[in-house]
């Protein structure tokens, strides 16, 4: 076994900086093929998958054994949650009672680089006894799986980072990324948005990011609004009591014309000021979000524009406001 101290040398940055690029030629290679028969075959792969799925029972059934298993696991797990019911079912455990998951409705993905894994022999003859349409990923459109698919998604040969040629490497990077462009084929077919995903997806940061800002929102009385000519000191006393460091200026009509922060009190405050009013002080014009806004999308306006709250406005009009806090409390940030 090579000694470990040579981990820690510049090599091992050489090496890397390899295997990147290998895969990088890879996938560039993957790219133009989709100008072939690869890319009608990807078509004709997600409308297969779209049609199956659309039915009630439809779902996408993905397999594969060894390296090719564990990225149809992603893959299928990828399918379920951008909108495509998908399972994945091991190719051995299919020949032991799993064979029985998959029915007539299903649509089946097998992955399998060479084409040749036997393992896969019980869900291929499954799919051709009860006429299921199978779907191979394969670099070898003649191989056993090729010959037996209804549809062959044939990946091109690109050499393996490996420098032997033996660990599955730029080959399991091809299948993982024909995976994730199948899926979002689907995704953007179907129209599926990011509240859709949301359904999928309801923990941690991820599903904080989609929930909604009307969802954290202050309303009502919390708002902190002035009318247009409303003398400055009144307007200190509403940020003050409010206690989000901001106060919105309305016209007549009700519309948010401007806006006064803690930090323009404290840039103008001097001689004459407290004598002034709103309209002399207010910035035009300010950033505002909508209800239906992503919080996603309000923590990366408190952040680009260096601001700790947002007035919230439906036609111009201010509904509620949302705060950095409110924004922690619900695990954005």
């Amino acid at each position: 076994m090579a000694d470990t101290a040579a981990l820690r040398q510049p090599e091992a940055l050489a090496s890397a900086r390899r295997t990147l690029q290998t895969e990088a030629a890879g996938l560039a290679t993957l790219i133009a093929a989709l100008e072939g028969p690869l890319g009608t075959d990807v078509v004709r792969a997600a409308e297969a998958i779209a049609d199956a799925t659309a039915t009630p029972k439809g779902r996408l059934v993905v397999t594969g054994i060894g390296k090719s298993g564990h990225i149809g696991r992603k893959i299928a797990s990828t399918m379920a949650s951008t909108g495509t019911p998908s399972l994945f079912v091991h190719p051995s455990e299919a020949s032991h009672g799993d064979l029985g998951m998959v029915t007539p409705d299903d649509i089946v993905l097998a992955l399998s680089w060479s084409g040749e894994s036997s393992e896969l022999a019980a869900i291929l003859n499954h799919t051709r006894r009860f006429r299921v349409t199978l779907i191979a990923a394969t670099s070898v459109r003649q191989s056993t799986l090729g010959r037996s698919a209804d549809i062959v998604l044939e990946l091109p040969q690109t050499p393996e980072a490996c420098p032997h040629g033996l660990a599955p490497t730029t080959s399991t990077l091809l299948q993982l990324a024909i995976g994730d462009a199948l899926a979002i084929a689907l995704l953007e077919g179907r129209g599926f948005t990011a509240q859709d995903f949301r359904l999928f997806h309801p923990g941690g940061k991820l599903g904080a990011n989609l929930r909604l800002v009307r969802e954290v929102m202050h309303q009502g009385e919390r708002l902190p609004l002035v009318p247009r000519g409303t003398p400055i000191v009144e307007a200190i006393r509403v940020v003050s009591a409010k206690g989000f460091g901001c106060v919105g200026v309305v016209d007549d009509a009700g519309l948010l014309v401007g806006i006064i922060t803690d930090g323009d009190i404290r840039r103008r405050i001097g001689d004459g000021f407290l004598s002034l009013v709103v309209d002399e002080v207010m910035t035009s014009r300010p950033k505002t979000t909508r209800p239906e806004a992503l919080l996603a999308s309000a923590i990366e306006m408190l952040n680009s524009l260096n601001i700790t709250a947002l007035i919230v406005t439906e036609a111009g009009r201010p509904v509620g406001i949302v705060h950095m806090h409110d924004l922690l409390r619900a695990g954005v940030a």
